[in-house]
């Protein structure tokens, strides 16, 4: 209430003739803090009814983007590798602002939209510039060579610099136009605790906590630990699925979506070698180094291939993938093939999003253990054995030829399967 009537976020008005009041509610939450650093915080937040919200009438546009995990992943990559200062800010009631107060409120349906909008203009206004591959992040070259980098997650920001005058510059200018929490050193971003060791230029992200509160939430605190998720012989069918009433109504009554997905936050977060067991289990629900996979017919009801790839910047894994295919291949050199095409998907992303935070950093080749496959990418002919092949998967052909990216065989090295 004192956020609230600090920032003026209301006036107090008789209800118009013919109009519906958006009624509120308290939430209650308790934040979670960093071992040894900051004890949890409980909040309590009054909150409009924003499902009450009638669409074209209350409002039309309500799309308002997040920075990528990958996008977190890779600047935290240019950090250990450049030795940057990483500094985390938080904004206080990002939607409680005044001049914004006819809409601004929490859960009301435009007030993200509304917020974000607000801020990438005092961005731009400032001399950054929003990335054209991700909407959240923020960059500003100086003039001595060095870059400001700044991502945002709703009203959480983290800055990444050289010089620490230059973060205190930009704090700031923050400051200035926003209410601002300073967290000091980012220790913890989304669930995900950032562990650093200058000596060494090695980057740790962990999710210790979260793990263990999802372990206990699911009484698995007591379970066995193993060195492999799901091993790659363990095949899932329909055949599987629920076949009586009794095994419907027990099942009913277990959480099993929400473990799936919990183990997906994790996945995606820090994890990626959860990736192949989330991605068999979701379907049974009710220089930059990549390394790119895939397996055959390992969909036993569909006959479809799963694919994997995985993205890495000075050792640091920052993008990753497991996903079933959408065609069904009818070789394992086509498995490769239409894998390939994935993660070059992926590579042009990534080297767009490097082109722009960093000059020196280039994406060029991309590993996979299929010399078939290989030679499929760079062969353009049609032969009768691949005629049939999507003409979507051969835009990876195109992309080859114009030598934006290169593909390798995978020797020496241990190949990484997600």
């Amino acid at each position: 209430m004192e956020s609230l009537h600090k920032n003026k976020t209301w006036d107090l008005v008789k209800l118009p003739k013919g109009k519906k009041t958006v009624r509120c509610k308290w939430v209650f939450k308790k934040k979670e803090g960093t071992l040894g650093v900051e004890k949890p915080r409980y909040k309590a937040r009054l909150v409009a009814k924003g499902y009450s919200q009638i669409p074209g009438m209350d409002f039309t546009d309500v799309f308002s983007p997040v920075v990528k995990h990958s996008s977190i992943q890779a600047l935290l990559g240019i950090m250990a590798m450049h030795d940057l200062e990483l500094e985390q800010l938080d904004v206080k009631t990002a939607f409680c602002m005044e001049n914004l107060r006819r809409i601004f409120t929490y859960n009301n349906k435009r007030s993200p939209r509304q917020w974000y909008k607000r801020f990438d203009s005092f961005m731009t206004s400032h001399d950054f510039k929003r990335s054209s591959f991700d909407s959240c992040v923020y960059f500003k070259k100086n003039s001595d060579g060095s870059f400001v980098y700044l991502l945002l997650y709703v009203d959480d920001m983290l800055i990444a610099v050289k010089d620490k005058g230059e973060i205190r510059k930009v704090k700031a200018q923050l400051s200035e136009e926003f209410e601002m929490k300073d967290l000091g050193p980012a220790r913890k971003i989304l669930g995900m605790e950032i562990l650093g060791d200058r000596k060494t230029s090695k980057l740790y992200l962990s999710q210790t906590a979260y793990i263990e509160k999802v372990l206990c939430r699911f009484n698995m605190q007591s379970a066995k630990p193993v060195s492999t998720p799901l091993a790659a012989h363990f095949r899932l069918s329909s055949a599987l699925s629920l076949q009586s009433d009794d095994e419907i109504e027990y099942m009913s009554h277990v959480p099993y979506s929400s473990a799936v997905g919990s183990l997906m936050y994790a996945m995606v977060c820090s994890r990626p070698d959860l990736s192949y067991a989330v991605s068999a289990f979701g379907r049974t629900e009710d220089g930059v180094i990549r390394y790119v996979d895939a397996d055959f017919v390992g969909d036993l009801d569909r006959r479809r291939s799963l694919i994997g790839y995985v993205f890495t910047i000075g050792g640091c894994a920052i993008s990753w993938k497991a996903t079933l295919q959408t065609t069904v291949a009818l070789s394992t050199t086509e498995a490769e093939y239409m894998a390939i095409t994935e993660a070059c998907k992926e590579a042009i992303w990534l080297k767009g999003l490097f082109s722009e935070l960093n000059e020196d950093l280039q994406i060029s080749t991309v590993f996979c253990d299929s010399q078939s496959a290989i030679f499929l990418t760079k062969d353009q002919m049609f032969h009768e054995r691949t005629k049939h092949i999507d003409v979507r998967y051969h835009f990876v052909r195109d992309i080859i030829a114009r030598c934006d990216i290169v593909v390798s065989k995978l020797v020496l090295m241990k190949i990484l399967q997600i």
